[in-house]
């Protein structure tokens, strides 16, 4: 029903006041929380990792998994003007790697999940020093033969029909056996059906010639594309011997058990193209599974020869990493890759620190600390300080440095700050201070946000606004001319 000990929360920088208010409701009102305080993750991770002699000052590098700051901190605390976010982290840099694969690998489409590309993407990807010159390493096929990463997709090598026994094969082949006999069995009903409404529209003819009604008799034989009284008799002769033997056919399915072979002799020539195509499906459907249940002689054993596969399985579902392993990490650097129209780190670090005066870029540069888990990308240290080299003054100074722990790291800061600030009033919001200051107050301390106070625009006197429309309405009332 209630939480009765302090709360250490992280925030997202520069958080929204509607966000804390909601976030600080629920905790007093809900849980009846004692205190809280809200500090930010990639603060929390420069303060556990700061060391002896360390500066105050430092440009922090925070990559997560759905966005990337830069933050500046001048004497211990957040400079929350000068803060950039870019729209990228881990997330998307999985979301391409699967997009590349699936490209790469149509076939194995439904086997590139996102959590595979995630697992990938940590193991086996690294930044490049250099992105153009790396690319043209990986155009040598010695280069590429030694570097190359192959994934192993889980498949079954099991071949169809390779582990069945003698009794299996033959359950198997009687099965096949009767789904071929109501084949047959249904096809000679069509067949019979279609037949039979071909032979009364003939004989309907027939009784027009009887009848004397010679006009509607040669529009029916022109209809039928026919010629004579002769060849209309000659059809119906036909039709009626088709009819009867297909009657025999089905007769005979039903009393046998074997499968009916009749139906691969030449059947009689049907009246139209339609019914001769149907006969003639019908034909290669049955030489089709002839092979099939040819009758068995179980006094020969033939033996038994392994099928061997046409290609080796195993290399089918396998999934070559050869550039996406430097491709996909450089979108950090480089957002244009994926269609973002972002500036990378490189021109965010340069931007923020272009808003500084030389003096305090100079402090900055000294301790750039990098954390977050999107920073583990090996070679992201050297990148960053080449990058550094390249948009510092010449011959000047700074220093790169990497968290221990860059995912953790955020929360044992918190748990340093908590454990060292819990017997202070600094930093904890109290039960009465979010009653008498809102939701949305905040206790700055060295991992949080800055305080920004809510400003209401100011409302006029209600004196004066009663006032005027009163005297608006005396001057219609008194001078009607000068209203007009």
């Amino acid at each position: 029903g209630c939480v009765d000990h302090p709360i250490v929360l992280t925030e997202a920088v520069c958080n929204p006041l509607y966000s804390r208010q909601m976030m600080s409701e629920l905790l007093f009102e809900c849980y009846q929380v004692p205190k809280v305080s809200y500090g930010v993750d990639s603060m929390y991770s420069f303060h556990h990792n700061r060391r002896q002699g360390w500066p105050c000052n430092s440009l922090i590098v925070s990559s997560g998994y759905q966005c990337t700051h830069v933050l500046p901190v001048l004497e211990g605390r957040l400079d929350a003007k000068n803060c950039k976010r870019i729209n990228l982290g881990g997330c998307q840099a999985a979301v391409y790697l699967q997009r590349l694969l699936q490209l790469k690998y149509p076939g194995h489409f439904a086997a590139i999940t996102l959590s595979r590309m995630e697992e990938i993407l940590h193991e086996h990807s690294y930044i490049a020093e250099d992105y153009l010159e790396e690319l043209q390493k990986w155009r040598s096929p010695e280069y590429y033969e030694s570097n190359v990463h192959k994934m192993q997709l889980p498949f079954s090598s099991k071949l169809l029909g390779s582990t069945l026994t003698s009794e299996e094969k033959q359950e198997r082949r009687q099965q096949q056996l009767r789904r071929l006999q109501e084949l047959n069995a249904r096809r000679r009903e069509e067949k019979l059906q279609l037949d039979q409404e071909r032979l009364d529209r003939l004989l309907y003819v027939q009784e027009l010639l009887e009848d004397g009604q010679m006009d509607q008799f040669h529009k029916a034989l022109v209809e039928l594309n026919m010629d004579s009284a002769e060849e209309l008799q000659s059809y119906i002769h036909k039709l009626s011997l088709a009819i009867e033997q297909t009657k025999q056919k089905i007769l005979q399915a039903e009393v046998s058990i074997e499968v009916d072979v009749v139906d691969s002799k030449p059947e009689t020539l049907d009246l139209d193209p339609l019914g001769s195509e149907q006969s003639l499906e019908d034909v290669e459907s049955i030489h089709e599974f002839e092979p099939l249940f040819a009758e068995e002689q179980p006094e020969v054993e033939k033996p038994v020869t392994t099928v061997e596969p046409v290609f080796n399985l195993a290399e089918y579902h396998q999934l070559f990493l050869g550039t996406e392993r430097i491709r996909v990490p450089e979108i950090l650097f480089q957002p244009s890759l994926i269609g973002e129209e972002q500036a990378g780190i490189a021109e965010t670090m340069q931007y923020v620190l272009d808003r500084y005066p030389k003096e305090q870029q100079a402090l900055l540069v000294q301790n750039v600390f990098l954390t977050g888990g999107n920073t583990m990308y090996p070679g992201l240290k050297a990148r960053i300080q080449k990058e550094l080299l390249e948009m510092r003054p010449f011959q000047s100074s700074f220093q790169v440095h990497l968290a221990s722990n860059p995912i953790l790291d955020a929360w044992y800061g918190a748990r340093d700050w908590a454990l060292e600030y819990v017997n202070h009033e600094e930093g904890w919001i109290t039960r009465k201070d979010y009653e008498e200051k809102g939701g949305e107050y905040l206790k700055e301390h060295c991992a949080s946000n800055v305080c920004v106070p809510i400003r209401l625009p100011k409302q006029a006197p209600r004196t004066t606004e009663a006032l005027a429309p009163t005297k608006v309405l005396a001057a219609s009332v008194g001078n009607p001319c000068d209203l007009a």
